[in-house]
């Protein structure tokens, strides 16, 4: 989980844990509603770390886990809608439910328009509570596997030579090698070869995977 760098709670090491395991961050300054919150989400088995202010959790380390963060609005220091402008500066996106006892429309659409996923009134309900974090943590997990999927694929994209990157630019367009070899000036069979040579590198079925794939790292068309 990166939160401006990983963050990791004080104290003892932490049992090992398994990496895709969800881990909930919870801020919030009140220590009976923090251990509350942490009670809460183990009881439903949930592996969940707080803190007391945003410099508390600014300063430790967690490991690189899908989770969320919980966040209160008045915070002392640094508040947690500016922790969380400060968070989208440093491009996480780590999904973010807020919780504050002085709500009202301007700091929930602030928080909104922000990407805040959620945004509870004290008293909440704990079912609202732990049906925000779900919903969080599925929407964490589903971003982690889209990265890692584009990521695989740009590590095939790299393997391609500058000329069958031109040629995968014309493919994804819907050329023909004909009009490739045109645009390109090289021989139609050239550009079978390099056709070739870049549906088996980028593991693409068919034409329609090629463009699919094209697409999730956004291949220029030539």
């Amino acid at each position: 989980m990166t939160v401006a760098g990983n963050i990791r709670g004080p104290g003892a090491s932490p049992p090992a844990v398994a990496a895709t395991a969800p881990l909930v961050v919870i801020v919030e300054d009140d220590e009976g509603i923090r251990e509350g919150l942490q009670d809460l989400l183990r009881s439903v088995g949930l592996d969940a770390i707080a803190f007391g202010s945003t410099a508390d959790l600014l300063a430790a380390s967690l490991p690189d886990r899908p989770g969320c963060l919980v966040l209160d609005v008045r915070l002392p220091g640094t508040s947690g809608l500016d922790l969380q402008a400060k968070l989208a500066a440093t491009g996480s996106r780590l999904p973010i439910i807020f919780m504050t006892g002085h709500g009202d429309i301007p700091m929930s659409v602030r928080a909104m328009k922000a990407g805040a996923l959620d945004f509870l009134t004290k008293p909440f309900r704990d079912q609202d509570m732990l049906d925000a974090i779900a919903v969080a943590i599925e929407r964490d997990k589903a971003r982690r596997t889209e990265s890692a999927g584009t990521a695989e694929l740009a590590r095939l994209a790299a393997t391609l030579t500058t000329r069958e990157a031109e040629v995968m630019q014309h493919v994804v367009q819907g050329l023909l090698n004909k009009q490739i070899a045109h645009a390109l000036g090289i021989s139609e069979i050239t550009v079978k070869i390099h056709r070739g040579n870049v549906m088996r590198k980028m593991q693409a079925g068919s034409v329609a995977d090629l463009v699919r794939k094209a697409e999730a790292l956004k291949v220029p068309e030539g």
